[in-house]
């Protein structure tokens, strides 16, 4: 239905004719196409969200006695949590799943050289850890390193290293695969199934589902699983990598949680008719089809709100921060340099925790490939003017 907000802007025109102001009018046109598409994406997060809930109370119901990683509360991660998203019918909804290692074992994360920032080859070593001490603690366990092999294979179920490991260390693979037949085996139990039916798409390295609905909606999530770095709000990830070939034993660095938090942050902070979410949805619509990223358009937005008062994001200036973001990408482009949020900048939300390494690195330069090779830059620069 039609807002009193919405109705009075229209009355305003009316009144205004055709005088009305080109920009304010402009700003109205986006702001109701927009403002749609970011109430449907908040109401099938709400979605996504109860359907997590649920699966992870069979989870723990099935996984109650087992040697499994543990499984925690699902974080909503990505654009469409964050309030936004670069598409609008066709959004997947991602969800990050973090483990925790099952009693008689520990995860010891393996994150490269101490000189490579971002880490690439992050690895998850499981090691058994002694439970002779908590023994009464927890019915029929057996120490895995200090009771005859024998009587484990009796008494016991065999250790993660033996299930899910490639050697000492988690894979991927063997993770999703588990994780996938478990949410088969849940989905008959939830709620949710009596409303969609559920299909678990192929993927080596997450869980993809497609809901579709009675009247053949279709809506795509995908859970990727993590494993937290210390108490900070980095994990290592199943997700996948640029490269063509991933070990299934490589879990890469994710900041999407950390950049959750940014956004939740700013909109904790910022007057009620902040329109932050609104420019960097239209500046990655602008940039569709181009080689400029989404996350390259979202790491503007992130330096642009740590240095203008939020203030200055109001609906009325939405034409200025949309110039302001472009200026921004262009000065970027020129000097062929744009900084990770995360590396090396000291203006990050205390909030958001960061592990110690991240504080002391240097910058990380997202166009460093545009300074090293002098062809991309020239294309890269024609293309931005091209727009």
């Amino acid at each position: 239905g039609v807002t009193e907000q919405e109705q009075e802007e229209e009355q305003e025109e009316e009144e205004s004719g055709e005088d009305a102001d080109d920009g304010r009018h402009l700003v109205r046109i986006f702001a109701k196409r927009i403002q749609w598409s970011v109430q449907n994406h908040a109401y099938w997060s709400q979605v996504v969200e109860e359907l997590l809930g649920d699966l992870l109370c069979v989870f723990q119901e099935l996984l109650s006695n087992s040697l499994y990683p543990v499984l925690q509360p699902a974080i909503g991660v990505g654009s469409a949590f964050e309030g936004w998203s670069p598409h609008e019918d066709d959004a997947v909804y991602h969800v990050l799943i973090p483990l925790k290692p099952p009693r008689g074992h520990a995860f010891h994360l393996e994150l490269g050289t101490a000189a490579e920032m971002p880490v690439k080859g992050s690895c998850v070593r499981v090691e058994l850890e002694c439970t002779c001490m908590s023994e009464h603690l927890v019915e029929n366990m057996l120490c895995f390193l200090h009771h005859p092999e024998e009587k484990l294979k009796r008494n016991q179920g065999p250790s993660l290293l033996s299930t899910l490991c490639t050697g000492p260390y988690l894979d991927v693979q063997k993770t999703a695969r588990w994780f996938q037949n478990l949410v088969r085996i849940a989905w008959v139990v939830v709620p949710q199934s009596c409303h969609y039916n559920m299909k678990v798409l192929p993927s080596h390295r997450s869980c993809k589902l497609q809901l579709t609905s009675a009247s053949r909606r279709s809506l795509f999530v995908e859970m990727i699983f993590g494993v937290q770095q210390g108490d900070s709000d980095i994990f290592v990830t199943s997700q996948s990598t640029e490269a063509i070939f991933t070990p299934s034993t490589m879990w890469p660095e994710s900041y999407a949680v950390a950049e959750l938090k940014f956004f939740k942050h700013v909109a904790r902070h910022a007057p009620r008719d902040t329109f932050h979410l609104k420019c960097l949805q239209v500046c990655t619509r602008i940039l569709v089809g181009t080689s400029f990223s989404d996350y390259i358009l979202k790491t503007v937005v992130m330096h642009l709100l740590n240095t203008l008062p939020l203030s200055s994001w109001r609906t009325s200036e939405f034409l200025m921060r949309l110039q302001d973001i472009m200026e921004y990408l262009c000065g970027c482009l020129e000097d062929k340099c744009l900084n990770h949020f995360f590396f090396g900048n000291e203006n990050v939300p205390e909030e958001i925790i960061l592990p110690p390494a991240f504080q002391t690195a240097e910058p990380l330069n997202l166009f460093h490939r545009l300074a090293q090779d002098p062809h991309a830059h020239t294309k890269a620069l024609h293309e931005f003017n091209e727009l």
